[in-house]
């Protein structure tokens, strides 16, 4: 019995003993690295757990036939239905106007619907008959692609600022400035209030050459909207070009300006409403909006300085094309009705004329430099770190026919969007996971490889979203150890909800320390499992449908590859 209790003892010792010098091993295994570290690892252990659950098969590469050409925006623009009528005309003397948004929309955004219902009812007579006008609600940038491409030409165009008009003048389009102004208001940038006092301190005052100094040396995170579709975000990066170089808003100095400016910047926003989500998140101590928003922002007006920048966002009007006389005549009494004090007065109970007494620095640009500097910034815009993205299609049953088909136009259109010095890969999920196409630089090879997976796409079987995520993950932490410098993103299309495999839960953790950006496209569906994966951080969560998914994933690749 002794012997036996004695054997016992020893042998709980040794336990102990084995315990304490694993856990030793483990915290000298540990020493010297920080939280992140530890943190990356144990998530490089859990993701690779999860991803041998899954069944991943690598198919055999194809080849396709690529189109060479650039990109055509029109092609992919849909039908003008998509973009609602916020104001019918009344009569058969009309014109159809197209208006940003922040004033043919609703509540404090529906300014000028106001002023044109108002007018549809005041009888006023263009060589005697009643006249009336149409108002479609579409964003500036979005109008000047139906405008430019020719695939849909109003008779008048309100834009937020004159940029646009210059930009559809430069491509051909006549464009007769009716009124430089309907309603006033100016972009600038939303700072909080502390980092806008500590520039103060340090610099004497914050303007956007301070602004764009302090980004530069990494002292400010701030995001700004797509310069392709944001009247904000073009404005923007006009002016940030010219406090690198007012002679050559185009040349070497402003170039290598906007270079070191850039790679500072976090956040590119597709959208205003993406960006503002960001702040809330507390990321961004700064971002752009226009001061109509701002002024209707109850939430910003305690934390934070508004600072204006470049040019007046004054709504002016533009008759296109050759108008007859009669439809520029409806055109300019409109502008007279809407300058009316009775409605500018209603404008700044809406937000607007909040800073009327601010003018531009500079002259708006000619729209060759504006359409030269859009270009700049498509090709400068991620500075010298090249992004790696892996594209996740789900092809389940619920996606045969149409649907699919509109998927793979989009993605082969929208790959023209891809900038040649980044990397792609390509997953698409069913039941199970295939690697149709392993991350790999875009050149014309890739290229090739990337159209043929997509074609080979055939749908059947159930969700399995999550795990196709879990698989782009993976190939994306593969890629990094490779080449340590790129940027991962992800692009999920989907149209219904996971019904197979993994969890949003058991992948939320993964996304959260990766810091991988998952944008998500709800294919004819809303889904909020996805537009939670893309709010993790911060990247944006779009709701396309069968007529306008080409467009809107080119929009999106434009900006973020």
């Amino acid at each position: 019995m002794k012997k036996g209790k004695a054997f016992a003892v020893l042998a709980a010792i040794a336990v102990v003993v084995f315990v304490l010098v694993y856990a030793g091993i483990k915290v000298t295994a540990n020493l010297g690295k920080d939280r992140a570290q530890v943190t990356q690892e144990n998530a490089s252990e859990r993701l690779g757990k999860l991803y041998k659950g899954i069944t991943v098969e690598t198919a055999e590469p194809v080849k396709g036939q690529i189109d060479l050409d650039p990109a055509n925006v029109g092609d992919s623009l849909p039908d003008i239905s998509k973009f609602a009528v916020s104001v019918e005309n009344s009569t058969d003397a009309f014109i159809e106007i197209f208006s940003s948004t922040e004033k043919s929309g609703t509540g404090n955004d529906g300014w000028l619907n106001e002023v044109a219902a108002d007018f549809n009812k005041a009888g006023i007579q263009v060589n005697g008959k009643a006249a009336s006008v149409k108002i479609r609600n579409i964003a500036s940038g979005t109008a000047a692609d139906y405008i430019r491409s020719g695939k849909y030409v109003p008779d008048a165009y309100t834009p937020s600022n004159e940029l646009w008009g210059e930009m559809v003048k430069a491509q051909g389009v006549k464009a007769e400035l009716i009124a430089p102004k309907l309603a006033g208001n100016v972009a600038g940038v939303v700072m909080a209030k502390a980092k806008y006092d500590a520039l103060v301190d340090k610099y004497g005052a914050v303007n956007l050459k301070t602004i764009t100094d302090a980004i530069a040396d990494n002292e400010l995170a701030m995001g700004y909207t797509d310069p392709f579709a944001s009247s904000t975000g073009l404005n923007f990066l006009m002016t940030a070009l010219q406090t690198f170089d007012r002679s050559n808003l185009l040349g070497e100095k402003a170039v290598q300006g906007f270079e070191r400016f850039q790679a500072n910047v976090p956040f590119l926003a597709s959208t205003t409403l993406q960006m503002r989500d960001a702040a809330k998140s507390g990321m961004l101590d700064a971002f752009v909006l226009e001061y109509q928003i701002y002024a209707n922002a109850s939430e910003l007006k305690s934390g934070y300085v508004f600072t204006p920048f470049g040019v007046r966002h004054d709504s002016p009007l533009y008759a296109l094309g050759d108008l007859p006389q009669e439809k520029r005549e409806i055109a300019k009494r409109f502008a007279e009705f809407a300058l009316q004090a009775k409605y500018q007065d209603t404008a700044k109970a809406m937000g607007f004329g909040g800073l009327d007494s601010y003018r531009a620095e500079m002259p708006a640009a000619d729209g060759n430099t504006l359409i030269a500097a859009q270009k700049l910034w498509k090709e400068k815009k991620n500075g010298a770190k090249p992004i790696a993205a892996v594209f996740v299609a789900d092809v389940s049953g619920s996606m045969a026919g149409e649907p699919l088909n509109r998927l793979k136009e989009s993605l082969i259109k929208g790959q023209k969007y891809l900038g040649r010095d980044n990397s792609i890969g390509l997953v698409s999920y069913s039941n199970d996971v295939s690697i149709r196409l392993p991350i790999a630089k875009y050149d014309a090879n890739q290229q090739s490889m990337f159209v043929g997976a997509v074609e080979g796409l055939q749908a059947e079987g159930g969700t399995a979203t999550f795990d196709g995520i879990l698989v782009a993950m993976k190939m994306l932490q593969e890629e990094i150890a490779k080449n340590p410098g790129v940027k991962p993103l992800i692009f999920v299309l989907s149209d219904g909800e996971t019904n197979q495999g993994h969890s949003l839960n058991d992948i939320r953790g993964l996304i959260e320390t990766f810091r991988i950006p998952v944008y998500t496209i709800g294919y004819n569906a809303n889904i909020k499992a996805l537009q939670s994966i893309s709010s993790i951080n911060e990247a944006a969560s779009i709701n396309a449908d069968t007529d306008d998914v080409v467009y809107k994933i080119g929009n999106l690749l434009n900006v973020q590859m």
